[in-house]
């Protein structure tokens, strides 16, 4: 493995296949340009497909399309989550089948436990909730994960932006322009008491 030689903060973006395309790559380029570096992770080191996911007219359920890919730089099992400023559970399908990575756990765990700046949109509610890192706190969601939130102990709050501490929320893609905002501003924070 190559040195890390760019001292600028990173930042974990957490994905695997199925994860929603503009979940991902909205907050991969705006940590780009507020100066941070994302580092994308999953199950392997490799290229993962991503989806665009939504209710369309006339359905009343998901319906979903193949996106872009992304190329994950580092596998869950390598990640020393102490090396990382913050983390981001993109939504899709994906969280629903990765959230039983012991090593996903592990760096969960270490975000919240540390209270380092956490965001979460959509299905990405599902990987902290089954890592048992919601209990008493106030989230949002897309409303079909509700149940997972609150039955983890998570209080559901219907907003575009929920922030409970270093813990950002929003329910979809839709409030991408509320809550990533209130996440790089704690981010922003987080480095300069680092520096």
């Amino acid at each position: 493995m190559t040195p890390n030689t760019d001292s600028r903060p990173r930042v974990l973006i957490v994905v695997g296949d199925a994860s929603e395309t503009v979940d991902t790559l909205y907050p991969f380029y705006r940590l780009q340009e507020a100066g941070f570096v994302p580092v994308v992770v999953g199950p392997e080191k490799r290229v993962f497909q991503m989806v665009m996911h939504e209710v369309r007219p006339g359905w009343t359920i998901t319906k979903e399309w193949e996106g872009y890919q992304i190329a994950a730089e580092v596998a869950f099992a390598d990640v020393d989550p102490v090396e990382y400023l913050g983390i981001f559970f993109s939504g899709g399908r994906a969280p629903e089948y990765i959230r039983y990575d012991t090593d996903l756990v592990r760096i969960t765990r270490h975000f919240f436990e540390a209270n380092k700046p956490v965001a979460s949109v959509c299905h990405g509610v599902e990987i902290p909730a089954y890592a048992g890192c919601v209990r008493g706190r106030r989230m949002t969601t897309v409303a079909k994960c509700r149940f997972d939130l609150e039955a983890a102990g998570g209080i559901y709050v219907d907003a575009p932006c929920v922030v409970d501490g270093a813990l950002v929320s929003g329910r979809t893609y839709h409030d991408h322009g509320h809550f990533i905002g209130p996440w790089i501003r704690l981010l922003e924070t987080a480095a300069a008491e680092r520096a």
